[in-house]
């Protein structure tokens, strides 16, 4: 049950206003270079197969029929839909829904802004946003680090990722989380340390990008060879030791996609996760073509937290969840 004391805002109004001055200047550098708006849908019928990633539902009925909507969890899959249909490069600045815990850095609705650039690798977006974060915080100084993955796990925790034993990631991990012994999962041990050990170490003085993911962690990302190494084709941009963005260097092949697509469920029935509709429209769009281009997904909410020196997403949304 609600509180009606609950009306006011979560966010003063000077951050609200920093956050409308954040929009207007986001649209300004993609007009700036020829990048078109986008509006997709919130509602889908089908939805991600992602197993880290949980999505909300809705179910009503449409003329007497029950339908089961999703809340997209990121436009993606729509926005690639668009560029199949010759859209040319693309952005979009709006809501998005996820079923997670909150905390100090996750809401359930925030913001996001995704944009797809054809003709670039994911090296030319990482200069890209370089570029932006140079004209969001008026610093043209601003230079942005860039690691492998394999390296910044090297120089924290002195093990090489691509090679380590199974044993010995399920003995670190437990050493730095009290959690791992028995678990079988490369990546899921591969994140734990991640996340508990190296995360907190990276970006803490200027942003920095991460590339170079094990290729079982492609998701939606080419797979390349690096110095006779499968990795994956896709990034991710640590500033201050908070994820901002995650990027890709985008699958084109719709065979590829779609045996990703059954890879995916086949581990959420592992796990006793939920079923989803998964959106075929996406891979008949794949079959029509999809150009080369590269896309990221930047959390605008954790920005600006980061442009304001907030620590919470509470104080810089203007409703948090439990006043929505």
């Amino acid at each position: 049950m609600y509180q009606k004391s609950n009306w006011q805002p979560s966010a003063e109004i000077a951050t609200l206003k920093k956050r409308a001055q954040l929009f207007s200047e986001i649209r300004q550098f993609f007009y700036e270079r020829d990048v078109m708006e986008v509006d997709t849908q919130i509602l889908s019928l089908g939805s991600i197969s992602d197993p880290h990633i949980e999505a909300l539902s809705l179910h009503t009925s449409v003329q007497g029929e029950p339908v089961n909507y999703y809340l997209q969890t990121s436009p993606e899959f729509a926005m690639k839909r668009l560029l199949c249909a010759g859209s040319g490069s693309i952005y979009q600045l709006g809501k998005v829904f996820r079923a997670e815990d909150r905390s100090r850095r996750h809401a359930v609705e925030f913001t996001m802004l995704e944009w797809y650039r054809q003709d670039f690798d994911h090296w030319q977006l990482m200069d890209e946003i370089e570029s932006l974060l140079k004209a969001l915080t008026k610093d043209v100084s601003i230079t942005c680090e860039s690691k492998s993955y394999q390296e910044v796990f090297e120089e924290v925790l002195q093990i090489n990722p691509h090679q380590v034993q199974l044993n010995q990631l399920q003995t670190m991990a437990y050493e730095y989380t009290e959690y791992g012994l028995e678990e079988t999962d490369r990546d899921t041990l591969l994140e734990l340390l991640f996340s508990h050990v190296i995360e907190t170490k990276i970006g803490l003085e200027r942003p920095c990008f991460i590339h170079g993911y094990p290729a079982s962690q492609a998701a939606l990302a080419k797979k390349i060879l690096v110095e006779g190494v499968e990795v994956a084709a896709r990034f991710e941009l640590y500033w201050k030791g908070m994820e901002l963005a995650n990027g890709y260097y985008e699958l084109t092949d719709a065979m590829e996609q779609s045996t990703r697509f059954l890879e995916d469920i086949e581990q959420r029935r592992l796990l006793n996760l939920p079923s989803r509709q998964v959106d075929d429209r996406l891979v008949a769009a794949l079959e029509h073509g999809l150009p080369s281009c590269a896309g990221v997904a930047l959390g605008v909410d954790r920005l600006l937290m980061l442009l304001c020196n907030i620590e919470t997403i509470n104080q810089v949304i203007p409703f948090a969840d439990d006043r929505a």
